[in-house]
C-alpha cells in the first residue's frame, strides 16, 4: 500500500512530461497495474487458479505475442544485460542471446571494456556496450576522478533507459566495489524512469548487502538459486531457510522486501510477489550445466515485457486480479519455457548436454506450445 500511495501522491509531478515521454507512459502503467486495469482474459484467470501449480503451458499461449507483418522493429522487445568483466563473459552473452532466441527483438550488453571483445566474437547479433569500469583500470586516479569516471558510466547507460523494456541485472558482473556502485546507480535510474529489472548472479550479491536498491519497487524480479536465496532469508527475515514451510517464508521474504517478485529456483519454482505463491514444476533435465540460470534471467525479461504490453494493451477487461501481475506471469513463462527446453536439449544430448543446447531449443519449445503461424 505504501508504494501504491507514493505513486499516486507523484502523479500531480507528471504534468511536466510530454505526453509522449517515455517516464510518463510508464508511471501510467505502474498506476494501472498498482491500482487496477482493464485487463482479465479469462485462459489468464484460469491459469493462475487458487491452486499453487501453474498452467505454464497456458500463460506461455497466452502472452507469446504472434508474428504480425505489420509490427516493426522494437515491438517485440528491447531487452538489455547489465554485466560482464574480465573473468565472465558467458553468463551475459546467454543471458542476452536467450532473449533474442525466444523472440525478443533487439537486445543489448552493457559490459566491461575487457569483457566487449569476447561478447561481441560470440555473436554479431548482439549491441555491446564497454562502458562499464572496473577498480584496477582506475587504481591510480583521484577520488574526484573517481566520480567523474562513475558518472560518465551512468551517463553513457541514461542514453539508453527509456529504451528498453526490461534490463537483466547481475550476469556475470563479477564483486569489483566500483563496479558494483556504479551498477547500484544503474538501478536506481532504471527505477526512476520506471523500467523493471530482473537481478541475478552477482546482481544478487549487491541486493543482498543493500535491500533498499529493490525495496517495494514493484517491477523488481530477482531470481535467486539456492545459496543466493539462503542468504536472502538470513539477511531480511533474520533466520534460516524453513523447507517445511518454503511456500510461506518465501511470501513472507517477497512481502517484506516490499512486493517485489521473487523465483526461487529449484526443484520446483516458487515464485511470489508477497501475495500469491505459484509454483512451476514442469519436468526438465537431470542435467545441472551451468549458465541455465543465465538463460531464465533473459528469459523472464522477454515474458515480462510480453506480459506488460498484453495488459496495457487493447485486450484489456476489467475486474483484473492480483494474480496477473506482468512480473508473475513472466516468471511462470520463463520457466516453464526452460524446463521445456531443457528436457528437449536432453533427449538429444544426454550426458553431454550444455547450457548452449538448451539456448538452441528455446525456439523450438516455445513454437510446440505456442506456434507463431
Amino acid at each position: 500500500m505504501l508504494v501504491k500511495h507514493s505513486v499516486i501522491s507523484n502523479i500531480g509531478r507528471l504534468s511536466s512530461l510530454s505526453p509522449s515521454s517515455s517516464v510518463l507512459r510508464r508511471q501510467q502503467f505502474l498506476v494501472r497495474t498498482l491500482c487496477g486495469s482493464r485487463f482479465n482474459p479469462l485462459k489468464l484467470i484460469r491459469a493462475m487458479s487458487s491452486t499453487s501449480e501453474a498452467d505454464a503451458e497456458s500463460i506461455l499461449r497466452t502472452i507469446t505475442p504472434s508474428l504480425d507483418p505489420k509490427r516493426h522493429k522494437g515491438q517485440a522487445g528491447k531487452i538489455a544485460v547489465i554485466g560482464g568483466c574480465r573473468e565472465y563473459t558467458g553468463a551475459p552473452y546467454f543471458a542476452a542471446i536467450s532473449a533474442l532466441k525466444i523472440g525478443a527483438d533487439l537486445s543489448h550488453v552493457f559490459c566491461t571494456k575487457d569483457a566487449a571483445p569476447v561478447i561481441k566474437s560470440y555473436s554479431p547479433e548482439l549491441i555491446v556496450h564497454p562502458v562499464l569500469e572496473e577498480s584496477y583500470s582506475i587504481s591510480e586516479f583521484s577520488e574526484e576522478d573517481k566520480r567523474k569516471v562513475q558518472d560518465k558510466v551512468i551517463g553513457e547507460v541514461d542514453k539508453w533507459m527509456e529504451r528498453f523494456d526490461c534490463l537483466v541485472i547481475g550476469p556475470g558482473l563479477g564483486r569489483d566495489p566500483f563496479l558494483l556502485e556504479c551498477v547500484s546507480k544503474i538501478m536506481l535510474l532504471a527505477k526512476k524512469s520506471i523500467v523493471p529489472f530482473v537481478v541475478d548472479g552477482d546482481g544478487l550479491f549487491l541486493v543482498t548487502n543493500s535491500v533498499d536498491l529493490v525495496k517495494s519497487y514493484p517491477l523488481a524480479v530477482l531470481t535467486p538459486n539456492v545459496n543466493e536465496y539462503k542468504r536472502l532469508v538470513q539477511k531480511v527475515l533474520n533466520c534460516e531457510v524453513d523447507e517445511q514451510k518454503a511456500e510461506d517464508q518465501l511470501r513472507s521474504l517477497a512481502k517484506q522486501i516490499g512486493g517485489v517478485t521473487i523465483l526461487r529456483k529449484g526443484k520446483s519454482d516458487l515464485i511470489s510477489n508477497g501475495e500469491t505463491v505459484k509454483s512451476v514444476s514442469i519436468y526438465g533435465s537431470p542435467r545441472r550445466c551451468g549458465g541455465q540460470g543465465d538463460i531464465l534471467s533473459g528469459s523472464v525479461a522477454v515474458f515480462l515485457s510480453w506480459a506488460q504490453q498484453l495488459k496495457s494493451g487493447p485486450e484489456s477487461q476489467k475486474n483484473s486480479s492480483p494474480s496477473e501481475n506482468p512480473a508473475i506471469l513472466g516468471c511462470i513463462a520463463a520457466s516453464g519455457l526452460l524446463r521445456k527446453a531443457a528436457a528437449l536439449a536432453f533427449a538429444k544430448h544426454k550426458r553431454s548436454t550444455l547450457t548452449s543446447d538448451i539456448i538452441e531449443c528455446l525456439g523450438e519449445s516455445l513454437e510446440d506450445i505456442s506456434p507463431a503461424s
